[in-house]
């Protein structure tokens, strides 16, 4: 390596050296002390047992009780079926968009309103019209003369609002990304089709949808990651319950971390849940990696 390269490696990573240091400061360091702090007995209900270290206790512990299990699948049953309906929305919602020539950028404008509202008002707005008597969504069954549950004293009906307000609020933001693919199709592609003679359904199968995975793929590793991580809808709508009927696994951790104040059981906790993600995350990479390497081979 020559001088000059020499020179230039260093003031490249003079450069990137406060973009790496707070990088450390921010994400690595609080993952390292959240790690080393799951493997301590750290309760302070009961400060006079001091910080013993007690190794993987805490992990056992977790993957031993049945809440924690049933935290986890509350948390993959809201992403799986929350996050299918807002790609099946949000494709919709794309294709409408762009399909639409005036006032494109007013309608993004209004599409968005619902992603750019806080969880926490966006929660409480569906609450009250679930909750309430007199609310939109127990007036009109009550019109039509169906009798409504009690929509958050019932296990399985509570996941109904839970939801359909997850879905109202980040369906734009998946339309956006979905939208984004779109526009980087090859406007061609459609006029040949055309001229081939198929319709509207095959350039869906056949043009939009298989160009559009690489969109797909990114929206629903964002929204996956998201939803399985979901704390402040649930906190504010039904705080976990009836019961423990609609805990996930976020909201677990913060009763046990914060709650409770069992921090190193609640750090074990914090823990399995980074692993979970970001192996998770890793797959769907290592998954949108293969597909461009087919892409470009084929």
């Amino acid at each position: 390596m020559t001088r000059t390269m020499k020179n230039d490696a260093r003031v490249g990573w003079a450069f990137a050296f406060p973009a790496l240091a707070a990088i450390v400061l921010v994400a690595v360091f609080p993952i390292v002390w959240t790690g080393w702090e799951s493997l301590h007995l750290d309760d302070l209900r009961m400060p006079w047992l001091g910080r013993r270290f007690v190794g993987f206790d805490n992990y056992e512990e977790a993957l031993s009780s049945a809440r924690f299990w049933s935290a986890m699948a509350h948390a993959a049953v809201f992403t799986i079926v929350a996050v299918a309906i807002e790609l099946v929305g949000g494709l919709v919602l794309a294709l409408m968009m762009d399909r639409v020539s005036r006032g494109r950028g007013l309608i993004r404008t209004a599409v968005l309103l619902p992603w750019a509202m806080p969880t926490v008002v966006v929660a409480l707005l569906w609450r009250f019209m679930f909750e309430s008597p007199a609310g939109v969504v127990n007036g009109a069954l009550a019109r039509a003369g169906v009798v409504p549950p009690t929509w958050f004293a019932d296990a399985t009906a509570a996941w109904v609002p839970l939801i359909l307000a997850d879905v109202w609020k980040m369906t734009p933001f998946v339309a956006v990304l979905l939208l984004a693919g779109l526009q980087n199709i090859d406007r061609s592609l459609y006029d040949a089709a055309r001229i081939d003679g198929a319709g509207w359904i095959r350039q869906l199968m056949e043009i939009t949808l298989p160009l559009l995975k690489p969109a797909l793929l990114v929206a629903f590793i964002f929204r996956a990651l998201d939803a399985f991580r979901v704390f402040d809808l649930i906190y504010v709508m039904t705080a976990g319950g009836p019961g423990t009927a609609t805990e996930p696994i976020a909201l677990y951790t913060f009763s046990r971390l914060l709650q409770t104040l069992r921090f190193g059981f609640g750090s074990a906790l914090s823990v399995i849940v980074f692993t979970v993600s970001f192996v998770f995350a890793l797959m769907c990479i290592s998954f949108l990696g293969r597909g461009a390497l087919v892409e470009r081979a084929s």
